[in-house]
Formats: structure tokens, C-alpha cells, sequence
């Protein structure tokens, strides 16, 4: 069942673009364009998320969050806030709004704030269960014990009693065999102290004494028979623990914890009484063996190469191993996401939680910080620790320092970004200094002496940018920053057009361009975008080479404005890709080209693209051809 969202804004293209959205990551949208509407809505369909804007003629979203939360407390509302409105925000926070997110509405923004909101719905709904299911359970268990008090009146009364005890007294005689598992000392005696049955262990340690007084064995006055523990409970009822000195076969004494037992009869009397003697050499073993195996465990726990801690459901550290005191400080009894990050509130997708939530080891990796401050990165599995019953009662969470393994892999990224940029950014001039040379052939062969000066100039500026960007290129493996100027993004786009129509003419492949006349200039690195770009167009008409299926194929160059950027789309009709290619399209040294492609290409476009802080994302479907759209701010 989709999840209801109610979603208000007195602008209709908010409306839209958010509802799309909203409807991508799986909600049902109510939309209104009021408050008053909102409220109508809210009353008729409930939903349990609402997201309003905060300014709106009429009813605002405050005043609306106050509607709902007085009708419904527990309806999570996230508000949409524009510049300007952080006091506004900061009171509808106040006035418990879950969350409030910026216009222009991010949408991995937005999905976060919706995650939080649905988290914290299904939570409260999880505790209300609970809490039901525990009534549920307190009254059950209470009935089941009324229960069982009246069969146990009921039995009491029942005249079989006293032949049952006639029946235990014979098995008494034929001594009980479960006795004999028993680790301890264990002997039924009657009314008159006298052992009527003992267990192997007690024959092995004082031999066998059935008939003979059971106080004998004791020195001091228990040894009388007048205060000994079953004297004691045959003249009380009651059953009894004490320490005695207890008499070997060879008179040596030892120290003994008795306990005792009444047996009753069905008149309510004493008719026997059960007596358990506990060596305290054989407890003090125990606990030594205890002791033992607890500092073993304790060892292991601190000397593992690993951050080790104990967490319970609020994400309360219970314990933590001596590595992670060493890093993160004393943490027993913080909370896990203020003591690794200082955070206020759990990390998104928390492992330990969703640990609690189904019982299975998870694993992440986060960016946290020492005390020091210093940034450590971290891989995070998490086992979960079951009670008796197999409920989940902790979580352990162990967390391995990768910050040197982090840096290695930075560095080799970008070594990989160094000899990528330097193999595509030339293989892309390359090929459109083939273009050049090719006119200059065609003009010597045709006598056109226009067509050889012509072809000559475009060598000479191809030459000389090559030299710039190996001259750039070197720049970079000393760190250096994009080399950023303003130009015309008309300008930038036809020379990456022209870069590549050569080899597309080539080939065959027919190469439009619809670029708009108003693109403006933005502020980029010219010789690191262009490359990307010119990358992305040759792998487009790649694509399309190697689709036999067609008789013609086509590329699409466009290009487009917005209010702070520029767009880019690289549109072709060629072999396609399958889900899975597609989801690694962008990872580094993934190549669907086998050993004609270094796995390089669309990783250094990306990010390349990153750098300039703009998106690029691809669509495609086997057989059907691809698209790659790139968005480029006017400033960095």
C-alpha cells in the first residue's frame, strides 16, 4: 500500500515538481493550494505526512501545523521554507514540526526529511504495538496464573494426594535416579532425621549412610541433631539455608552452604524433608572458573583491532573496549551518534537500528571523529544479542578504522583522474586534428590553396591546446585548482561538437546539434569540462558503430539554459545498455569496451563534473539508445 502524503503550495510548479518527485520515491500525493484546502483534505483522508510550504496567502504553514498537531499530534509535518524564513522555521520547530527543508526544494534533501518523518511514524506505531501487545500479554499471563492457583487448591483437596505421597515415599526408597545428575550432595531424610535416600555423589563422598542419622556428619551443635538444618525445618515448616562444618570418611573437616526443603503430607505435616549440601571448595571452583573465563572474554573484548561497543535500543552505549575509550574518550552511557560525530540525532540509515528492527548484521561506512577532532573513516558491522528467550536485548557494533586505506584509494582516484584526463583530453583533440589534416590533404590533392590554410590553422590550434593541456595536466598532479574563466557556453559547445564531427563523418553518424542562441557564459575550466564532454559524444557515437540493427543512426548534441546554469544533453540511438551496466556506468575502471577501454573515461567526466559542482546522470534501455544529461552552474 502507498504511502499518503498531503502535499500544499500556493505555486503550482512547486506543486508539480515536487509531486513528481514524492511520487517517484513511492508516496500517494493529496495536493492542495491552500491551507483552508489543506485542512479540508487532512480532515477527510488522514494522511500521517503532510508537506507544507511555510508562506501562503491566507492560513501560512504555521498556522496550518498548529490545526493539524492540535487534531492529530501524532501527524508528522516536514515545512518548505525560502530564504529568509529561518525564524519562522526555528518556531514551527518549536511548535513540533518533524523537519523543515530549503526552496529550491534538493530532492536526496527532501527524501532524507521524508526518511526521518516516516521513521520516526513507523516508530510510534511499533511502540503503540508494543505497548498493546504488552497489556495483551500482562493480562493473559495474569488470567493463566488465577488459573493455575485454583487447580493447584483444586489438587490439594483431592483425597489421591495421600497416595501419591504413599508413591513418592516408595520411590524414595528405590532411591530417585535424577538425584544422581545432581553436581551437589543431595539426601531425602523422615521425621526422625533418618536418610532414607542418597544420590551417587553423596554415597561417593560420605558413603553410604541410608538409616543412619543424617545430622551425624556435622560438627558442633548441628552434629547433636537438636539444631540441624532438617531439625530446623521439620520444627518450623519452613525450609532452610545455613553454613556447617561438615565430617569427612577420614575426619577431616570442610566447609559446607545446606539447604532444606519440607515435603508435606496431605494433612498439611512435615512427612520428609529434602536436604542439598554445596561444597564451598566446589563453589569456589565454580567461581574461580567463572572468574577465569570473564577476563578471557574481557581480553579478547579490549585487545580486539577494532572499535568494540554494546549499544541498547536508544543507541545507549552500555560498553566499550579499551580501543574506542582510546579514540573517542569514556563513551559508557553516551549516545552512539553524539559521541562518534557529536551529532543530535542518528545517523541516516543506522545500522544498530536496523539491526534491532530484524535481527541481521548490517554493515555501512561513515566519516566520524575522534576527541581530537580528526576525521576517521570507518567500516561498521553490527550483531545483534539475544536473551534466553532469543530476544534481541543489545546490539554490538564493531567499527574498523580504514582512514589510511581511505587516503590510498583518494590518491589512486586521483592518479586515475591525472592519466584519464590526459588520455581522453588528447584522444578527443586527436580526432579533431585527423579532421585537420584530412582538409589539408583534401586541399592539396584538389589544388584548393583556401583548403590547405584553412586545415593548417586548425592543426596549429589543435597542436597548441594539446600542449596547453599536457602543460595543464602536469599542473594537476601538483594539486593544482581548476584553472577557471568565464566564457560563452555557445562557444564551449561548438567546440565540442566540432571536435568530434569528423569522426562521426566518418563513421557514418549523422551528428546534430540543437544549441540555444541565449546559453550566456558560465564560469569553467574549459580544458577539463570540454574533455569530459567531448568523451561522453565519442562514446555516443561508439554506441551507435556497434549497433547492426539499424540501417542509420543518429547523435544529438543539446544544449540549453536555466536560471543558474546550463544543460547539456548527449542524446544517441545506438545499442543501449542493460540495468547493470547502467548502474556502474560511472564506477572507476568499468568499461564496456573490454580491452579496447580503460575503465576511465566516464569516471573522470564525472568527475570532472563534480569539480565544477554540477549533476550528470544517464538513461538508456537496450536496443533503444541512450541519453546523458549534464547541468553545469554559471558560478562555482
Amino acid at each position: 500500500m502507498r504511502k499518503k502524503v498531503l502535499l500544499v503550495d500556493d505555486e503550482p510548479g512547486i506543486r508539480k515538481v515536487v509531486g513528481i518527485t514524492l511520487a517517484d520515491l513511492g508516496y500517494e500525493v493529496l495536493e492542495a493550494v491552500s491551507g483552508d484546502e489543506a485542512l479540508a483534505i487532512f480532515r477527510r483522508e488522514k494522511p500521517p505526512l503532510v508537506l507544507t510550504d511555510i508562506r501562503m496567502p491566507g492560513m501560512d504553514g504555521l498556522e496550518l501545523l498548529k490545526h493539524i498537531k492540535a487534531e492529530n499530534p501524532e501527524t508528522e509535518v516536514i515545512l518548505v521554507t525560502g530564504h529568509g524564513d529561518l525564524d519562522m522555521a526555528v518556531q514551527g520547530l518549536k511548535l513540533e514540526a518533524c523537519d523543515f527543508i530549503s526552496k529550491p526544494v534538493n530532492s536526496e534533501m527532501l527524501e532524507i526529511a521524508l526518511k526521518r518523518a516516516m521513521d520516526k511514524i513507523v516508530m510510534r506505531q511499533r511502540m503503540q504495538n508494543y505497548m498493546e501487545n504488552l497489556e495483551f500479554m500482562v493480562n493473559e499471563q495474569t488470567q493463566h496464573m488465577v488459573e493455575l492457583e485454583r487447580q493447584c487448591a483444586a489438587q490439594e483437596a483431592v483425597d489421591g494426594l495421600t497416595k501419591a505421597m504413599g508413591g513418592l515415599a516408595g520411590e524414595v526408597a528405590g532411591e530417585f535416579a535424577m538425584f544422581n545428575a545432581l553436581p551437589c550432595l543431595v539426601s531425602i531424610q523422615d521425621r526422625d532425621q533418618r536418610i532414607l535416600s542418597v544420590n551417587q555423589l553423596y554415597r561417593e563422598r560420605l558413603g553410604d549412610r541410608v538409616g543412619q542419622p543424617g545430622f551425624a556428619i556435622y560438627a558442633g551443635a548441628a552434629g547433636e541433631g537438636l539444631d540441624s538444618p532438617v531439625a530446623r525445618t521439620l520444627r518450623t515448616g519452613q525450609g532452610q539455608r545455613s553454613r556447617e562444618g561438615l565430617f569427612g570418611p577420614d575426619e577431616t573437616l570442610s566447609a559446607v552452604t545446606v539447604h532444606t526443603a519440607p515435603i508435606h503430607s496431605a494433612d498439611g505435616q512435615v512427612n520428609l524433608v529434602l536436604e542439598i549440601l554445596v561444597e564451598a571448595g566446589e563453589v569456589q571452583r565454580l567461581q574461580d572458573e567463572l572468574h577465569t573465563t570473564r577476563q578471557r572474554y574481557q581480553q579478547l573484548f579490549d585487545e580486539a583491532p577494532c572499535f568494540i561497543t554494546v549499544q541498547d535500543r536508544n543507541l545507549r552505549i552500555q560498553a566499550a573496549n579499551s580501543r574506542f575509550r582510546q579514540e573517542f574518550g569514556p563513551a559508557t552511557g553516551g549516545l552512539c551518534y553524539q559521541v562518534y560525530c557529536g551529532a543530535e540525532r542518528p545517523c541516516f540509515g543506522c545500522p544498530i537500528l536496523k539491526t534491532f528492527e530484524d535481527g541481521c548484521s548490517h554493515q555501512c561506512e561513515l566519516t566520524v571523529r575522534g576527541k581530537n577532532g580528526d576525521p576517521v573513516n570507518v567500516v561498521i558491522w553490527t550483531a545483534a544479542i539475544r536473551n534466553a528467550a532469543g530476544e534481541i536485548e543489545g546490539v554490538m557494533e564493531m567499527a574498523t578504522d580504514i582512514t589510511e586505506l581511505s587516503r590510498m584509494q583518494d590518491h589512486l582516484a586521483s592518479l586515475g583522474m591525472l592519466i584519464a584526463s590526459l588520455s581522453h583530453g588528447i584522444k578527443g583533440l586527436l580526432t579533431a586534428l585527423d579532421g585537420g589534416v584530412y582538409k589539408v590533404n583534401a586541399g592539396f590533392r584538389s589544388g584548393d590553396a583556401a583548403m590547405v590554410q584553412t586545415g593548417w590553422s586548425k592543426v596549429t590550434e589543435l597542436v597548441g591546446r594539446i600542449k596547453g593541456m599536457v602543460l595543464d595536466i602536469l599542473f594537476y598532479a601538483k594539486k593544482r585548482e581548476l584553472q577557471l574563466r568565464q566564457m560563452s557556453a555557445a562557444d564551449m559547445a561548438r567546440q565540442v561538437v566540432e571536435a568530434v564531427a569528423p569522426k562521426a563523418e566518418h563513421l557514418g553518424v549523422v551528428l546534430t546539434t540543437e544549441i540555444s542562441p541565449d546559453l550566456g557564459d558560465f564560469s569553467v575550466d574549459e580544458v577539463v569540462l570540454s574533455a569530459a564532454m567531448v568523451n561522453i559524444l565519442e562514446n555516443a557515437v561508439d554506441a551507435c558503430v556497434e549497433d547492426k540493427a539499424k540501417a542509420s543512426h543518429t547523435v544529438v548534441f543539446r544544449a540549453r539554459p536555466d536560471s543558474s546554469g546550463v544543460f547539456f544533453e548527449i542524446e544517441d540511438n545506438g545499442c543501449g545498455m542493460q540495468p547493470e551496466t547502467l548502474s556502474r556506468l560511472f564506477s572507476v575502471f568499468f568499461s564496456t569496451k573490454g580491452s579496447r577501454g580503460t575503465g576511465l573515461g566516464l569516471f573522470i567526466a564525472k568527475k570532472a563534473v563534480d569539480q565544477h559542482g554540477g549533476r550528470i546522470g544517464a538513461v538508456s534501455e537496450p536496443g533503444q539508445g541512450s541519453a546523458f544529461r549534464i547541468w553545469i552552474p554559471r558560478s562555482r
